[in-house]
């Protein structure tokens, strides 16, 4: 009995000193500052979008979108805009995520960037691949129009509205 009673004390002892190679720790907020962009910048926000989309972190998503984020879209079916606010969004970007299992998101040349240091409207390319599995992959490329704002120079940039502008193929 008291062999027993030490066997199973010698198991969870060593189930508990032990670390899991294949179930690495959850990243702090420190090592995500050595990977993510600083959202303080434009080039910091567009870095975190691509992160966000890359390592399907809805976490990092929603910290780009600003409270009155909205949406745009053009359904060519029904010939209309369709807008939705940053609540759909966040939904549809995390079923995007889930549903995904590689995202490959690469920023091209911005074409049009204006405005000032609280808000700037800007036209940028990408390209998109999204692998739903190897015989699943769908390629988008276009263009979103951004507008990004903040409320004083020493405050993150959030985008305010994505108009998109999108080509599948």
């Amino acid at each position: 009995m008291i062999l027993r009673v030490i066997i199973a004390t010698s198991l969870l002892w060593s189930m508990v000193a032990c670390t899991n190679p294949f179930a690495p720790s959850i990243a702090t907020d420190a090592d995500a500052s050595t990977i993510l962009g600083d959202q303080k910048t434009v080039e910091g926000l567009f870095q975190n979008f691509r992160y966000a989309y890359v390592f399907r972190d809805t976490l990092t998503y929603g910290r780009l979108l600003d409270r009155s984020f909205s949406f745009v879209y053009r359904n060519y079916d029904k010939g209309v805009d369709v807008t939705w606010g940053r609540d759909e969004d966040m939904l549809a970007t995390d079923g995007l995520f889930n549903a995904s299992q590689q995202l490959d998101l690469v920023w091209n040349d911005i074409v049009v960037a204006e405005g000032d240091s609280l808000t700037q409207s800007i036209s940028r390319g990408f390209n998109l691949t999204i692998t739903f599995n190897p015989a699943d992959i769908i390629r988008a490329q276009g263009r979103v129009n951004l507008r990004i704002a903040r409320p004083s120079t020493t405050s993150v940039w959030k985008i305010v509205r994505w108009r998109d502008e999108s080509n599948y193929f």
